[in-house]
């Protein structure tokens, strides 16, 4: 028979609500934590998640890395990977199964790596080996810089490149030697040794390009990093990207960010000491020309006034005054003249208009006039429009017809002489 409920007993849970309560349990009761582990099960999904176990000798945990996180890790991983990795519990409702956001992953060898790593630093830092007293100053302007690395790798490139670019004068030594895997730390102090016996270099670079933490280890070994303390030549350790530290880089004089950070260090003093010559160039130059051109004005101004001042030019200042005065005076007399002229024409004028002369004239003109109307009122005047004059016998004119009487002896004057005439 099954069981029947209790009166009074809680009622039954859903599925989703008893998966839900657990959840909350879960993701509230645990908070995130480190847990270490070997991954098995590995599945990369085409969104980009990472789907895993983790697993040791007696259990195994569901992990998934989300994309994001994903994309951030530095550590690849694999199947049979040791890892440590840090994350928060959660539950998936749909498969009532939980399992680690995974949120940082860590190789396992790193983290042991990085605690030898703080062990040796401790040590060496309280021998006083990482001591600011011992580091020394770089030199200015290094005549012969030796680069103790690997001949063959990318660093020596970059380097090789910002001090052709920045333009640097001075002399370069690559001094070849191992960078990583076993051996190479031996190498690289022994390199460090024989470059600063040989008393060649003002200064000495040791480095390499960037890499994960077992690429840059030979950089922490212990006999390397107190072969950059003991050496007697100024040294900069230009070690991986600039979130990379080594131990080398604390026992330094000077720590670069990279192999390129060093050689812009290395040149800082020499192309501040260009600008300061080219500006020095140029303010020279400006002082040169502004001092060249008041020595030309000086000197054209001394000679206008030396030639003012010759005989020849005396000279020739005086025919052109005595030009001058004569062109002066010839445009006076003229004025003067021309002046007398107007003044002789007003007096001709005056003198004309009070001549008796110009009476005679006026008086003969107004006298012809007269004698012009008297002509034409003379009876010679008369006669020569064709009219007559009738006389009688006494030579009297017969001025009307009543006063002739028929048969009287009359004198008909014409202009070209009298014919006689006699009344009917």
């Amino acid at each position: 028979m099954k069981p029947e409920p209790e009166a009074g007993a809680p009622r039954a849970e859903s599925v989703s609500e008893f998966t839900r309560r657990v959840k909350t349990l879960l993701e509230s009761g645990i908070r995130p934590t480190w847990v270490r582990g070997e991954v098995s099960n590995l599945r990369a999904q085409a969104s980009g998640h990472v789907y895993f176990s983790l697993k040791d000798a007696g259990a195994q945990l569901g992990a998934v890395m989300f994309r994001g996180d994903a994309l951030r890790q530095e550590v690849k991983l694999r199947d049979g990977l040791q890892v440590v990795v840090y994350g928060e519990v959660s539950v998936y409702e749909a498969r009532g199964q939980y399992q680690l956001i995974v949120r940082v992953a860590i190789d396992d060898g790193v983290g042991r790596l990085q605690r030898e790593f703080e062990a040796l630093k401790a040590r060496l830092a309280a021998e006083g080996l990482f001591a600011a007293e011992k580091k020394r100053a770089l030199p200015a302007l290094p005549r012969t810089v030796g680069f103790v690395t690997s001949p063959t790798g990318a660093a020596v490139q970059d380097f090789l490149r910002i001090l052709i670019r920045r333009g640097w004068r001075g002399r370069v030594v690559v001094l070849p030697a191992k960078v990583q895997g076993e051996g190479a730390a031996a190498e690289l102090a022994e390199m460090l040794r024989t470059a600063a016996g040989s008393g060649l270099f003002d200064l000495l670079v040791i480095g390499r390009g960037g890499g994960s933490l077992e690429d840059l280890w030979a950089f922490n070994e212990e006999v390397l990093v107190r072969a950059v303390a003991a050496c007697p030549v100024p040294i900069i350790s230009a070690v991986g990207h600039e979130i990379d530290f080594t131990l080398c880089d604390f026992a330094a004089d000077a720590r670069a960010e990279t192999p390129s950070a060093a050689a812009e260090l290395i040149t800082s003093r020499f192309v501040e000491g260009l600008e300061r010559a080219r500006q020095a160039g140029e303010a020279m130059a400006a002082r040169l020309d502004s001092a060249i051109t008041g020595a030309i004005e000086r000197l054209d101004h001394a000679r206008s006034r030396l030639r003012l001042l010759a005989p020849a030019a005396q000279v020739e200042q005086g025919w052109l005054r005595l030009d001058d005065l004569g062109n002066r005076l010839g445009a006076a007399l003229r004025h003067a003249a021309q002046e007398r002229r107007g003044r002789l024409g007003e007096l001709r004028a005056a003198l004309a208009r009070v001549s008796p002369e110009l009476r005679v004239q006026s008086e003969s003109q107004r006298l012809l006039a007269l004698w012009k109307r008297l002509q034409a009122a003379s009876p010679r005047s008369v006669l020569n429009r064709g009219f007559a004059i009738m006389r009688d016998a006494d030579g009297r004119p017969v001025a009307r017809r009543a006063g002739v009487r028929p048969g009287a002896r009359l004198t008909a004057e014409f202009a070209d002489g009298a014919a006689p005439v006699r009344a009917e």
